[in-house]
């Protein structure tokens, strides 16, 4: 059984549901520490002045240390981000097909107080309209504790978990032996290779969020998920695409 242990994120981009798509449960790791300038209430989106910043407003004074399950809204925000994807999409191909479903998730958005019942509003709904069959869970079903590896491996052990695959970023820090000597094998992640897809404004950007996809390929957003070069370090990992 594969598990990803990942902190939840404002609208990811394509490889975050790639990297979740490739496993049998998802783990939302929001008792983690909430980092400013992170993904956790962020993302980007492609505009005809370049790519920008959607940010959600949350109350970080005096919380420096404060969980990202813990974070709360500061002000009203989802109107804002609703118009500029509206004034950035409004051409895309896919945009009038999707924009009901795509507004639905910020009216309800717009109802809740705190960051990590933001996410997963649009968390279950892409990976609904992407067709992933993982199971998502929540780090509080798993109550586990210690810091960085330890914690990880102990919701990944709770779990029943063989396999633990991770994204490229979290190498700094990881460490493999303990996961190999408890009998998990670590993988690794690779967001080489992905096609490219009709966009809008000029040349293509990768690293955007997820909408963007949607909004300029809808129902055949999936298939843009399937990379044509997969580079993933550890063997196990490669045998389970073939």
């Amino acid at each position: 059984m594969r598990i990803c242990i990942i902190q939840s994120c404002y609208v990811p981009w394509k490889g975050f549901f790639d990297l979740i798509g490739r496993c049998d449960e998802y783990v939302v790791f929001d008792r983690a520490q909430y980092a400013r300038r992170h993904w956790h209430n962020r993302n980007r989106i492609k505009t005809a002045n370049g790519v920008e910043w959607l940010t959600i407003p949350v109350v970080t004074k005096g919380r420096f240390d404060q969980p990202i399950d813990e974070v709360e809204i500061k002000e009203a925000w989802a109107d804002k981000h609703w118009r500029s994807l509206e004034l950035a999409y409004k051409r895309a191909s896919c945009f009038e097909a999707l924009a009901p479903r795509i507004r639905g998730w910020y009216e309800l958005a717009d109802k809740k107080a705190r960051l990590t019942d933001v996410n997963a509003i649009f968390l279950n709904g892409i990976a609904e309209f992407l067709e992933l069959k993982t199971r998502v869970t929540r780090d509080t079903v798993y109550p586990v504790e210690g810091a960085k590896t330890e914690r990880l491996l102990g919701i990944a052990r709770a779990a029943g978990a063989d396999r633990y695959l991770s994204g490229p970023s979290a190498k700094g820090y990881f460490d493999e032996p303990m996961f190999t000597s408890a009998g998990i094998t670590p993988e690794w992640m690779s967001y080489d290779g992905y096609p490219e897809y009709p966009q809008l404004y000029g040349s293509f950007e990768h690293a955007v969020t997820v909408l963007d996809l949607l909004f300029n390929t809808g129902f055949e957003a999936p298939r843009y998920l399937n990379r044509t070069i997969c580079r993933e370090t550890t063997p196990a990992l490669q045998r389970s695409q073939m």
